[in-house]
């Protein structure tokens, strides 16, 4: 019996924020399941900067604007109603200009998937990563050569851009997303009672070594947050939080793991605030290098909170190492997070955006001392019980084997 064809539709390849991605294809590929394909639509940003991205990063496929061109006119010459039903579809959704502009060009290259993808002796089944632009590529390859598809939900794809969802929605075999939370909007979107499945975007729990850690009792607490740098991952509020000060939060230094467009604004907040000796920018680091930086934290917090734009996190893969690993976790009361961070249980919690709410629940971790160890003991328990990929992959596995 042959085995099951699945292609991953994602937006750019690769994304070092999107680590995610490539673990659970990787992970998949390793069962032997499945005839594993990886196809993007738009360039990429970034290098390749974990190993476990080389190797697809070389077999990726993006088609070449001439090819995109030609999959979009082949589309139209042998596929005319449902191309122009794609395009009325599309034009009705998207109604802001840039939002539109993008999504056309996201229709084009899918057309050029698509002539790709029907030249195989049956369709194969497309899951995409977000509902946005991956998920509108895969339902353009489901209307035009009648492939099945499914699509993961994260974060600023449900909380920020939803255009066209409901239909993406209604028309997919499944749908897959990070957490309760999730879900439960999702279901208020789901017309069409599509399955709609959490399976939490896990890690490998056993690559990461677990020692419970106590805060020390005195001198310097080593905190460290992994997150880009953007408005919604709440360095600013962190910073802020850092320089309201007291006697225990005084003690904290602060190493950052990451880049993004707010790198400088942060680096002028932090001189503003006195924080420039407590507060080190690392930049972007490789897995390797984040494990260890996990491996020599007091204190791991990740400030997350919702952006003016409306976007927030789903449910941050960075938490799950933190706590894999057995670092004491600080992060905020925010979408999925209450799900992995149990207040009082697996970490602590503080109000999305309280500055005051967040210097606290500082305090009060860095107060706990080597009462840490029962949060790292429980944080270690939930990953391993309910994010270990193995578990993720295994899951996911089993809708793709149902959709043959």
């Amino acid at each position: 019996m042959s085995r099951p064809d699945v292609v991953y539709m994602v937006s750019r390849f690769p994304v070092t924020s999107e680590t995610f991605i490539v673990r659970e294809l990787d992970a998949l590929d390793r069962t032997g399941g499945f005839d594993l394909e990886l196809r993007s639509l738009f360039p990429s940003p970034d290098q390749p900067v974990h190993d476990i991205e080389r190797r697809w990063n070389d077999v990726a496929v993006r088609p070449p604007a001439a090819a995109a061109l030609m999959g979009f006119a082949w589309a139209a010459a042998t596929r005319p109603w449902a191309w122009c039903s794609i395009l009325a579809c599309v034009l009705a959704a998207y109604r802001r200009p840039s939002l539109l502009l993008r999504a056309m060009v996201a229709v084009v290259v899918a057309c050029a998937h698509a002539r790709d993808l029907a030249r195989r002796p049956q369709p194969p089944h497309v899951h995409a990563h977000f509902a946005t632009y991956p998920a509108l590529a895969a339902w353009v390859c489901h209307r035009l050569i009648g492939s099945t598809y499914s699509f993961t939900v994260h974060a600023h794809d449900l909380y920020v851009h939803t255009s066209m969802l409901e239909r993406k929605i209604a028309d997919a075999r499944f749908v897959v997303t990070i957490s309760e939370y999730n879900r439960r909007i999702l279901t208020r979107m789901n017309l069409g009672h599509t399955p709609i499945h959490v399976i939490h975007a896990g890690i490998n729990t056993a690559a990461y070594p677990f020692r419970p850690r106590a805060i020390p009792a005195d001198g310097p607490v080593r905190a460290l947050t992994v997150a880009s740098l953007q408005t919604y991952k709440g360095h600013a509020v962190l910073f802020e939080a850092l320089a309201l000060g007291g006697g225990e939060v005084d003690r904290i230094t602060l190493d950052l793991i990451g880049d993004g467009v707010l790198r400088s604004d942060l680096e002028a907040l932090a001189a503003r605030l006195g924080l420039t000796e407590r507060v080190r920018f690392l930049g972007s680091r490789s897995e390797e290098e984040v494990r260890a930086a996990l491996g020599v934290a007091d204190l791991f917090v990740l400030p997350s909170i919702v952006a003016g734009d409306g976007q927030m996190e789903g449910l941050p893969v960075a938490l799950m190492e933190a706590l894999a690993c057995g670092v004491p976790t600080v992060s905020t009361d925010l979408s999925g997070i209450p799900e992995l961070v149990v207040d009082g249980v697996t970490g602590s919690l503080a109000a999305p955006g309280d500055v005051t709410s967040l210097n606290r629940t500082l305090a009060e971790m860095v107060s706990r001392g080597a009462a840490t160890r029962d949060l790292a003991e429980a944080g270690r328990a939930m990953v391993t019980t309910e994010f270990d990929l193995r578990q993720s992959t295994s899951a996911l596995g089993a809708l793709f084997a149902e959709d043959r």
